[in-house]
């Protein structure tokens, strides 16, 4: 249930929210009358309507609709303030278009990765209030926080976390509209409706904030970035093929896989760089929902790939990473003999949720794992792209 509120003493900041200016334009109007008990004059009663006229015309000229399935057509009196995101990739855009004061929370904490802002000047994010918050998923949590907008899919409320539609529609009827579309990956049965790419679903919310110039700027500078990376690719057939995985401990015996031709965005970095999935024409599905299918040793050594991306190590740097996760498979009877581990070209595999900022950073560190003699070695401080340029556009002086 939603908490006892003190409304009723005036218009709040949510009302003001969705009714633009005519909220505002009540309360000059009750000012006006000052205690005056006398019936208005014909002048006043004029004047009065004009302004009221002006203030609901200037409410819709404000006003805007971004539309993104599976909600629809969602409208606007105003530009959102306050906003929570289930993951770090709606979190992500939302900073990249310079909005990071507006966080109130976050749908999973653990898998926002905001360390690579320490590398843009003057880029951040309050990591004390994400972690007040770090797991909104609830009704009471969404009413506590008071959000403007919920950067959700709710279908992934209803499907993941039990929520009715009625669930859904109590919410954005009484706190805040949802906005948003599960992107990461493309193989949960009940995502019957469209995707969209990393950049689709950052124009949305780019719409959502009213930061086009921001987004377009971001835009140039990936494809730029993008462009100037595949110029430098070796030829497909000299490319490796690549197994990517799950598996998040230091001393991993099972390995539950990814396909890369699900075109979800935590797969774009490898997409971009045109490498071959190891297991093209298996049979073997994308980790998903219904899907908790896992590998052995045994099984891994049958496809033996080229390279080994695991993910759930996020926080370990290249080095921590190849001093444990690597090093225990290097001693593992049977995972020695895989030719990835042999040649020490077992890495991590990136994030499950990323954002255009993170995008950059991820695909820098994808084209030194994979081409280490064209771009450098993982571990090592060559820059592909420039962190100024990025810094720029996200605090507005570009």
């Amino acid at each position: 249930m939603a908490p006892d509120t003190d409304d009723l003493a005036g218009p709040t900041r949510r009302e003001y929210v969705k009714y633009g200016g005519a909220v505002l334009g009540g309360g000059l109007f009750a000012g006006c009358a000052g205690g005056d008990e006398s019936t208005p004059t014909e002048s006043s009663t004029e004047t009065e309507t004009e302004s009221t006229t002006t203030a609901t015309r200037t409410a819709e000229d404000r006003s805007y609709s971004v539309s993104m399935e599976p909600v629809g057509e969602v409208t606007f009196e105003s530009v959102p303030e306050t906003w929570v995101p289930y993951s770090g990739d709606y979190a992500d855009m939302a900073v990249a278009l310079g909005r990071a004061d507006g966080i109130t929370g976050i749908g999973g904490a653990d898998r926002y990765y905001t360390y690579v802002y320490d590398e843009l000047p003057g880029v951040s994010v309050d990591r004390d209030r994400i972690e007040e918050h770090p797991e909104v998923r609830t009704k009471e949590q969404f009413y506590a926080l008071d959000s403007d907008v919920h950067l959700y899919d709710p279908e992934m409320l209803k499907n993941w976390f039990d929520w009715e539609q009625s669930d859904v529609d109590e919410i954005a009827e009484n706190v805040g509209p949802f906005v948003g579309n599960l992107i990461f990956r493309r193989s949960d049965d009940w995502h019957d409706y469209r995707f969209y790419t990393l950049y689709e679903a950052f124009e949305k919310m780019a719409t959502l904030f009213q930061e086009r110039e921001r987004y377009e700027a971001f835009a140039a500078l990936h494809d730029e970035f993008i462009a100037s990376i595949q110029q430098r690719l070796p030829p497909a057939d000299e490319r490796p093929d690549v197994f990517l995985t799950y598996e998040g401990t230091n001393s991993p015996e099972t390995f539950s896989p990814y396909r890369l031709n699900d075109r979800g965005t935590s797969k774009k970095q490898w997409r971009d760089l045109g490498v071959t999935d190891a297991l093209s024409g298996t049979d073997i599905e994308n980790l998903s929902t219904t899907n908790r299918g896992e590998f052995d040793y045994e099984n891994l050594l049958e496809i033996d790939p080229e390279v080994i991306l695991v993910r759930g190590h996020e926080r370990k740097s290249a080095t921590e990473f190849r001093e444990t996760v690597l090093a225990y498979m290097e001693d593992h009877p049977v995972g020695s003999e895989l030719r990835a581990v042999q040649n020490g070209r077992v890495y991590r595999g990136g994030y499950l949720y990323q954002g255009p900022i993170h995008n950059l950073f991820l695909t820098e560190r994808a084209a030194k794992q994979l081409y280490p003699e064209t771009f450098g070695d993982v571990t090592g401080d060559e820059e592909l792209f420039d962190r100024q340029a990025v810094a720029d556009i996200v605090t507005g002086a570009f």
